[in-house]
């Protein structure tokens, strides 16, 4: 280690051998220990503000290199620099010379073989204008925050698509009442926020809007004073399909509504504070924070404070929840009806008679901010297209962009989704990357919405995510190969004359290697059309294969009741 001290003259002691380097008449050598001595540094205990002066000086002499008189010991490159180069300095020749007036000289009991790592310098490369020019158009184009989805503030504000829709995030929060400014009282909790981007697509794959949420910091919240309830019911997957064929069959038009910032109409009684939004704090009130009088995205409570309110509004105008699916709102009025799907701040509508649904539109416009996006073409990320059968359901860009974030998108397509002569079973060594293997999976069970195929597969790996191993992870890779060479996989919803409800159920007896329990399931159709089933391990351990068929019949009958 060469520190820069100021000294009058060249240390006498230095050697003046020609072959010796040239030192700056200023610089002495100093051990590392000696440089951080309080010796030399009459007890301040510091280093020198100089110490890398050395390298700028170095720099200065054209001539200046490490040469025969140091010793080096070339070894093979260590790891943290895979093309440096070892040397060995030794410092032992040189007795090391107490400076700030002492006078005396001694070696210091550090002074031994210290190693560096001298990094050659990479010759650099010339681009000419027409290739820069080139590259940097490239780059903007495939990097630009406004093709993808930017994590930070700075880089969306920078953006005028972006900031546009911040600002309108905010107005329509100010103009929802949905918080107001308190001054800050230091015995409350307050959360944080940040801003969530999202880039809206159409079916073809074309950008739609750019959409922005603020996002409150809700994990930061505390249960019995900033929350109570949380839950917040869900349509199930088979009132959707069941829906879509009454669609079909009885030649009705299906709309999909969308409820401009849902999640701000939700009435709060509990006391929530939250700090102003980055790049909107008032300029008047900087300290002050917001008092929560509606919810906000993030909020543990939201979704739930979101549904009471459109529960509310809609038993209120003469709906009737389902008893069966509380998700799942209906509207009658003498023959006509009307039936109404909640899933989250999606909403679908459908009804007998065209009037009656226009109506209804007023109904809920008159209460939120509410837009007819016509009939339904693109709805939880299902493709839905009408035919001259019926309805084509099919998850084609969901599917592509499980290859693309599983990297598998040029993988090679394979037949089957699951090799039949490998069971799936604990295993060792565990998968390192835990995280990819658990977000993989979770894209994956929202396959079967629409595949019956891969209900099986999908649920023999998701019983080990507490467990995952090398080899499930290669079974999530044989099904994402096998949905590479099925991507255009549909689910039709056809006309039959055939009206009538009937299923089919199985059972594989004691088929775990791991506990014996064994794996049934059912299948209900309407007609021709598929409507409900369900795969899974049972949760008992039966002693015949008549128990195991018995209880898959069982689960398969109770299914039917509830259809």
């Amino acid at each position: 280690m060469f520190c820069h001290l100021p000294h009058p003259n060249r240390p006498p002691h230095l050697p003046t051998d020609s072959a010796s380097p040239s030192f700056p008449s200023s610089l002495a050598i100093l051990s590392p220990a000696a440089c951080f001595s309080n010796d030399h540094y009459a007890g301040t205990g510091s280093p020198s503000l100089d110490a890398f002066a050395f390298r700028s000086a170095a720099a200065e002499q054209p001539n200046f290199a490490v040469n025969s008189s140091v010793s080096t010991t070339q070894t093979s490159p260590s790891t943290d620099s895979p093309a440096g180069l070892q040397l060995c300095v030794d410092l032992s020749s040189y007795p090391l010379q107490q400076l700030l007036g002492t006078g005396s000289s001694s070696q210091h009991p550090a002074a031994h073989h210290y190693h560096m790592v001298l990094r050659p310098t990479q010759p650099k490369t010339t681009l000419s204008t027409t290739t820069t020019t080139a590259s940097a158009a490239f780059f903007s184009r495939v990097v630009s925050p406004l093709t993808y989805e930017p994590l930070v503030f700075n880089d969306a504000n920078s953006h005028e698509e972006w900031h546009s829709a911040m600002r309108e995030e905010i107005q329509a929060s100010r103009a929802n009442r949905t918080w107001s400014l308190v001054s800050f009282h230091p015995l409350v909790n307050v959360v944080g926020s940040q801003w969530v981007y999202m880039i809206k697509y159409r079916s073809n794959g074309s950008i739609e809007r750019y959409k922005t949420c603020l996002v409150a910091r809700g994990f930061t919240q505390q249960e019995g004073i900033d929350y109570f309830e949380i839950f917040s019911p869900v349509i199930k997957q088979a009132t959707v399909r069941l829906v879509f064929f009454i669609v079909v069959l009885c030649d009705w038009k299906i709309h999909q509504l969308d409820i401009h910032n849902a999640f701000l109409n939700g009435i709060l009684n509990e006391e929530v504070y939250m700090k102003q939004p980055l790049g909107f704090v008032d300029s008047i009130l900087p300290s002050y924070m917001c008092r929560f009088h509606k919810s906000l995205y993030g909020l543990k409570h939201a979704t739930q404070a979101w549904y009471t309110r459109l529960n509310d509004f809609l038993l209120f105008i003469g709906f009737r929840a389902s008893k069966v699916d509380t998700s799942l709102f209906i509207f009658s009025v003498g023959t006509d009806i009307c039936y109404l799907l909640v899933y989250i701040d999606d909403i679908l509508l459908t009804s007998s008679k065209s009037l009656l649904f226009q109506r209804l539109i007023q109904l809920l416009s008159s209460e939120f901010k509410l837009r007819n996006l016509g009939t339904v073409h693109y709805f939880l990320g299902i493709e839905v297209k009408p035919t001259s059968m019926g309805l084509m359901l099919r998850q084609h860009k969901y599917t592509l962009n499980i290859l693309t974030r599983a990297g598998m998108l040029s993988c090679k397509p394979v037949d089957t989704p699951i090799s039949t002569s490998k069971a799936i079973i604990l295993s060792d060594p565990l998968f390192s990357n835990y995280t990819r293997f658990h977000q993989i999976m979770g894209a994956l069970q929202y396959l079967t919405f629409i595949r019956l195929n891969i209900c099986f597969v999908i649920n023999g790996v998701c019983q080990f995510m507490h467990a995952s191993a090398d080899s499930h992870w290669s079974v999530i890779k044989r099904i994402l190969c096998y949905l590479k060479g099925m991507t255009t996989h549909d689910l039709y919803i056809t006309h039959s004359s055939f009206f009538a409800m009937h299923g089919f159920t199985d059972a594989d007896w004691a088929g775990s290697v791991d506990d014996r329990k064994s794996t049934g399931g059912y299948l209900v159709f309407f007609g021709q059309t598929p409507i409900s089933w369900k795969l899974g391990k049972q949760h008992i351990i039966a002693h015949s294969s008549t128990k195991v068929e018995y209880k898959a019949l069982v689960d398969g009958t109770a299914e039917v009741i509830w259809l």
